[in-house]
């Protein structure tokens, strides 16, 4: 019981100026300066808002981003279009980033961001439409963790996946094991 106490408890919290970006550091220099210059930028002209989870309020265990987005039908997956509007253009939701600070490494802390921003996504698409989710994958290795919770790859473009929102609000009942607050 003493190890539960003394563990920190994360919150995933919209990034604010009390977050020390100077300090996090993923090891990929572009989501690492992402970050540190252009999150603030990037909420203050609508285009992505920033999430990190903290175990503090101050440390940056790990972000990830939202914005809105939009992928032709013609570049989703046929068994998976046909269940779409059918529209030229789908609204999505693009996870921009998503990034654990090389300090909170092996804490299963990308598959809870993940999580949280999939949860997130669902709830906002009850207001704003989203057929599906977004990510475009550094690496290989991102495209692996990405596939490994559903992801689809869409062939127009590389590393990108797609992840229908149906299957989200499916999945949806079995997150509730994380314990995060956003």
């Amino acid at each position: 019981m003493a190890d539960e106490a003394e563990r920190p408890k994360y919150v995933v919290e919209p990034l604010s100026s009390k977050h020390d970006r100077a300090a996090f550091s993923c090891g990929i220099e572009f989501l690492d300066a992402y970050l540190r210059k252009q999150a603030g930028q990037d909420f203050k002209k609508h285009a992505a808002v920033s999430f990190v989870l903290t175990p503090d309020g101050s440390a940056i265990a790990g972000y990830y981003t939202l914005s809105q987005y939009a992928v032709q039908l013609e570049n989703v997956p046929a068994n998976v279009a046909k269940r779409l509007p059918k529209y030229p253009m789908v609204p999505t939701t693009l996870i921009g980033c998503l990034a654990v600070s090389t300090d909170f490494r092996g804490q299963g802390h990308g598959e809870t961001l993940l999580m949280d921003a999939l949860y997130l996504i669902l709830q906002y698409s009850r207001e704003v439409a989203s057929a599906g989710v977004i990510v475009d994958a550094k690496d290989a290795a991102a495209v692996t963790f990405y596939k490994k919770y559903g992801f689809l790859e869409l062939p127009s473009v590389a590393r990108r996946l797609f992840f229908p929102m149906g299957t989200v609000e499916h999945c949806s009942n079995s997150w509730h094991m994380f314990d995060v607050g956003s």
